[in-house]
């Protein structure tokens, strides 16, 4: 018996380690403080030409490490003088909803194309991915309207060749009839300027129960229902082939209403503190940058 000896490591078979930690060190801090001559960023093969090192190497050290450079996310500052406050309101309404009210979030998806591939779609088999023709044909296009329900999933939505405010009211005069009475409601909109125009607002003061909460410009992701509009698009839209605007139309209305039969609410859990804090750190960041 070893006793406490035995509890060491033995040596292992194998050949030994041949990359040294100075030379991963390198690796990581030229990836992340650098750029390669006449690139936008590194890749694999230049970083290996440069290190001296193996392609193969690269990739361990940088999946070890985290680290993407062929990859870049996109980010949006709101300008709006009323930011901190209008995510404060519609967080709180989505995080404690005011009772005996219903939270309404509501937009437009515009401009929705008709498109009907050239070719007919394949169909997928083992081992080979549905297939589709990359050119097609326009047959005009339509708007989705919605209004998402926070606290149930349910969706009140028309679609509309034209989107102007007549067509707004048409839809706030088709929620409404959908709606309890006796119910506080409580809008969530975007400042599109069909929401703002004057007969929108006299609608407004006609019904007294509804609040409008309008998001921060630049500040859409605030409202729920584009988390809607993106499932529309991909389970309707992007794969779809489409002969007539009416066909496009049905399709997404079908969905939606199917959707409705078993509804499931888009639960948000980032507050308001949390939001705050990371544009916080974002403005720092790029104050502190030297751009």
């Amino acid at each position: 018996m070893n006793r406490l000896e035995g509890l060491l490591d033995e040596p292992r078979p194998g050949a030994p380690r041949s990359i040294a930690d100075k030379q991963v060190e390198a690796v990581v801090t030229k990836t992340l403080e650098s750029m390669p001559a006449n690139s936008t960023h590194w890749s694999t093969r230049l970083m290996a030409k440069k290190s001296g090192l193996s392609q193969t190497a690269i990739v361990r050290i940088w999946r070890a490490f985290g680290l993407q450079p062929h990859r870049v996310e996109n980010f949006k500052l709101s300008k709006d003088p009323q930011f901190v406050e209008k995510v404060r309101d519609i967080v709180g309404l989505y995080m404690h909803p005011p009772d005996r009210a219903i939270v309404l979030c509501v937009d437009e998806k515009s401009q929705v194309q008709a498109l009907n591939r050239t070719q007919p779609i394949l169909p997928m088999a083992p081992g080979v991915p549905a297939r589709q023709s990359h050119d097609y044909e326009r047959h005009g296009v339509t708007s989705l309207f919605a209004a998402l329900d926070v606290a149930s999933g349910v969706t009140i939505s028309n679609c509309y060749r034209r989107h102007r405010h007549q067509e707004f009211l048409r839809f706030l005069n088709d929620v409404d009839a959908n709606l309890p009475r006796g119910l506080e409601v409580h809008l969530v909109m975007d400042n599109y300027g069909t929401h703002k125009v004057s007969k929108v607002r006299t609608w407004l003061t006609r019904h007294p129960r509804y609040h409008v909460h309008f998001t921060p410009t630049s500040g859409s992701w605030l409202n729920l229902v584009e988390r809607l509009f993106a499932e529309v698009t991909e389970r309707c839209v992007r794969r779809g082939s489409h002969t007539a605007v009416r066909d496009l139309e049905k399709a997404m209305l079908a969905y939606l209403d199917q959707r409705n039969r078993n509804p499931k609410p888009f639960v948000w859990t980032a507050d308001a503190d949390l939001i705050l804090g990371k544009v916080e750190r974002l403005c720092q960041r790029i104050s502190n940058s030297g751009h």
